[in-house]
């Protein structure tokens, strides 16, 4: 008499799969797996950031200028942000740093493969100098945004939308992230998750502050 005994080699490996992404996703925690592989992927270093040369930049600097004494307005003029700590922030108060904005959002595997390179860069920086703004856009509130932050120990400053999104900063994918220049002028843009502390990124950085 045949006997069929169960044997986890009689699993189809699609259906092992299948359930191990079901668990993790129960869980919540299929966000945090997906974004732990694709850090893997970023410290390979083929998704680092594209800036532009601080030539480039230069050379549209005077029509910048010009175009401040006259009077246009900073990319995000009269955005308004919230803090962690509740306190409103008006974007513009920011202007005369170069401004770093990364939009993110905690349920996005992307946003959190490349925050601990971003919260490196952020930590070689001049604070004087360079105003980091993560942007989240979750629709879960403060609180959650907060308790995903106070986990993975972050400091850099994390802000929510507090007015009406500004158009210049509307993007299709996220992350997107922005580089400001103290004048105010979008001088580089991200789409997608991307590897921030290199050494080209933190000479761009610089290299805008001087």
């Amino acid at each position: 008499m045949n006997k069929n005994k169960f044997s986890i080699k009689n699993i189809p490996g699609w259906a092992i799969t299948l359930g191990i992404f079901g668990i993790l996703y129960l869980t919540g925690l299929h966000t945090e797996a997906i974004g732990q592989v694709q850090r893997i992927l970023l410290a390979t270093g083929i998704k680092n950031a594209d800036v532009p040369a601080i030539d480039e930049v230069a050379k549209t600097s005077t029509e910048t200028t010009v175009d401040a004494s006259a009077g246009a307005p900073m990319a995000g003029a009269g955005f308004k942000m919230v803090g962690l700590d509740g306190k409103t922030v008006a974007f513009e108060s920011l202007k005369g740093k170069v401004i770093f904005l990364n939009i993110w959002a905690t349920w996005c595997p992307p946003c959190i493969a490349e925050m601990p390179n971003i919260h490196s860069l952020y930590k070689k920086m001049d604070p004087n100098k360079v105003a980091f703004v993560m942007l989240s856009v979750d629709e879960g509130g403060m609180d959650k945004v907060k308790k995903f932050i106070d986990k993975k120990g972050y400091t850099f400053p994390v802000y929510m939308p507090a007015s009406q999104f500004p158009q210049e900063f509307y993007s299709t994918a996220i992350p997107t992230t922005f580089i400001i220049s103290p004048e105010g002028k979008i001088v580089a843009k991200q789409e997608g998750m991307a590897e921030y502390d290199t050494k080209e990124v933190r000479e761009f950085l610089q290299g805008l502050s001087k």
